[in-house]
């Protein structure tokens, strides 16, 4: 059963239990706080779920309860019976005890046993289970293991023990007692990621955590362990986050499930498991398409013309382009009556959809399916080809495209094809990265999207700081790297990507491509009289300082405004365009050696110079 607390999303109880229900989950934990501000009663809410087709799973939690002096230790009890009355209104039998952290509680296992006990047998007279929960932060108990040997020796039959990765793993504590419990003691197993940070746990916890696969816990040692008891019971999510409580209530329940199919398939075998297909090998990202109208389209025709594209053909149905240099494919397309078209209300002239090139497009399609990305069909004209395509980041399309059919046939099927004589190209070959800018909030889930929906890999966040403040990039990247893909996000409202998500809604901003003499092609774009970044002097002087290059180098890349990185596995030379019309720019770049990274070092002086530029 895949469960979520409804402390993970925003919005009122109402909202929380559409939006899982929506999503497909088949219980939910109610948290007391949603309960408490809930306008209606406990029946209303049992009735609410039961038309949802949601199951409450649990109610939680009941704090600070065990070992506790008189007179609170009666006044405990009381409490309790007041919870087993309200939950046999809401209409779920299982109770949910987080270890206790007042200062009053006692350190005596005997005590927290003899508690525990109690309170199981009150339970058992209303058909009501207990679990009993460690804490990372619990003044006396904050280990599992504390918490089953308390749960053993009390030794009732309404008594188990509740498993939860954070409180688990964030204590790194041993995992091979897990294996050991047995599985009809395990009552109830919570899930949740977190980033790697060194702070207090309790704050971590309450503001950091996040779903199966966006953080960096340990996750499938703990899933290992939790298989080896044959535990079949609900796996369920409960994620603190700041994050989560100012994103879309929709959106971070379909993230929630995502993650959790993820997490079931750690592993090839088990209860869990549902064997989702494997990612398809990839080749690239074989085309971009831009939205525009007509006034658009003469500047944006003379700024690619200046990058050595060339205009190849046109559709034979619609009032689209195509444009060619290299492998790499720009579709400019001008419909009035297209999905296009609806973007480019939104977003203007922009990136609406991109092509991915795989080998195999049903498994690439059934993996999708199987991670709840939503498909979209475009309307096809008779013997025009059918690409299916996934809903991306913004709304855009993500276009799966054939491998074999992507190298001639696609173009040939769909566009009258001509100006096929050669003509001097800038040099530039393939895409090499595209950056798109998020909301703050959305960082998270469209990193779990590619991960699960493509089977990318997250790689390490970068902080770069901008005139007007800080912002954050992380790329996901395909496993053989011919797809990178940076996602930016800045709660500043006046950097670049701050302006851009407010004027434009986010979306593509920057469009890299790869050339083999980034030398040779910038001399070739500025005969062109392409317009390009410039660079401060200051920063070539200080590179001469930090990597010693040769002076003739040095001035060469001066005299072309080309920056310089360079890491333990090589070098990476890129330069910029001028930003079109304040939207979106282009970077040419070379990579030299093993290089992987995207220039991170030199962010602050592409947008100083950019901030300078506008």
């Amino acid at each position: 059963m895949r469960a979520i607390a409804t402390v993970c999303l925003s919005g009122d109880l109402r909202t929380k239990l559409e939006a899982i229900a929506r999503a497909g989950y088949d219980g939910v934990e109610i948290f007391e706080n949603d309960l408490l501000s809930f306008d209606g009663s406990p029946e209303e809410v049992r009735k609410l779920c039961e038309r949802l087709g949601l199951t409450i799973v649990a109610f939680q939690p009941f704090r600070d309860f065990e070992a506790m002096p008189e007179p609170q230790r009666s006044r405990n009890l009381q409490r309790a019976e007041r919870k087993f009355d309200l939950m046999e209104q809401l209409g779920t039998d299982f109770l949910l005890v987080c270890s206790n952290v007042s200062p009053q509680t006692v350190d005596d296992m005997e005590r927290v046993v003899t508690d525990l006990r109690e309170l199981a047998e009150r339970a058992a007279r209303r058909n009501i289970r207990v679990g009993f929960e460690a804490l990372a932060w619990g003044r006396n108990i904050s280990d599992y293991r504390d918490a089953w040997e308390a749960v053993r020796r009390a030794d009732h039959p309404n008594l188990g023990v509740v498993l939860d990765s954070f409180h688990i793993l964030s204590r790194k504590h041993d995992l091979s007692a897990i294996g050991k419990i047995p599985r009809e003691k395990i009552f109830f197993v919570q899930v949740a990621d977190a980033p790697l940070l060194d702070m207090d746990i309790l704050q971590w916890s309450r503001h950091f955590r996040c779903f199966p696969g966006q953080g960096r816990l340990p996750l499938k040692a703990f899933m290992i362990e939790l298989a080896k008891t044959g535990y079949d019971g609900p796996l369920s999510l409960e994620i603190f986050s700041d994050a989560f409580r100012a994103a879309p209530t929709e959106i971070t329940a379909l993230d929630g499930l995502r993650s959790l199919i993820l997490l079931e398939n750690l592993l090839e075998d088990g209860p869990w498991a549902s064997h989702i297909p494997p990612a398809p090998q990839y080749n690239g990202i074989h085309f971009i398409e831009f939205t525009l109208d007509e006034e658009s389209a003469a500047p944006l025709g003379e700024f690619i013309d200046a990058l050595g594209f060339r205009h190849v053909g046109r559709h034979r149905s619609k009032n689209v382009e195509l444009w060619k240099q290299g492998d790499i494919h720009l579709v400019l397309n001008f419909e009035t009556d297209s999905f296009a078209h609806t973007f480019r209300l939104l977003h203007g002239t922009s990136v609406c959809a991109v092509g991915f090139r795989v080998d195999d497009v049903e498994r690439a399609l059934d993996r999708a399916r199987a991670f709840k990305a939503q498909t979209f069909r475009s309307q096809v004209g008779e013997g025009e080809m059918e690409i299916p395509a996934l809903r991306g980041i913004e709304g855009s399309l993500v276009y799966l495209v054939d491998d074999q059919a992507a190298d001639d046939l696609q173009w040939r099927t769909d566009f009258e094809l001509f100006d096929q004589a050669s003509r001097n190209e800038a040099g530039l070959t393939r895409v090499d990265h595209l950056s798109y800018v998020l909301p703050a909030t959305q960082l998270l889930g469209w990193q779990l999207f590619h991960r699960t929906v493509f089977g990318f890999e997250a790689a390490a966040e970068h902080e770069m700081v901008d005139p007007r403040g800080l912002m954050i990039s992380q790329a996901v990247i395909s496993e053989d790297r011919t797809i990178r893909i940076p996602l930016t996000v800045s709660q500043a409202q006046e950097t670049q990507p701050g302006r851009f998500l407010s004027e434009f809604r986010g979306g593509v901003q920057q469009i890299a491509f790869a050339s083999q003499d980034i030398f040779a092609t910038v001399d070739e774009l500025l005969a062109r009289g392409l317009p390009l970044l410039k660079i401060p002097r200051n920063y070539y002087d200080d590179l001469e300082a930090r990597h010693g290059l040769d002076e003739s180098l040095l001035e060469a890349m001066r005299a072309r405004n080309i920056l310089f990185d360079r890491n333990d596995e090589g070098d990476f030379f890129h330069a910029y365009t001028e930003t079109f019309s304040g939207r979106f720019f282009f970077e040419i770049v070379e990579r030299r050696g093993g290089y992987q990274q995207f220039g991170e070092a030199n962010a602050g002086i592409r947008l100083a110079a950019q901030s300078a530029q506008r």
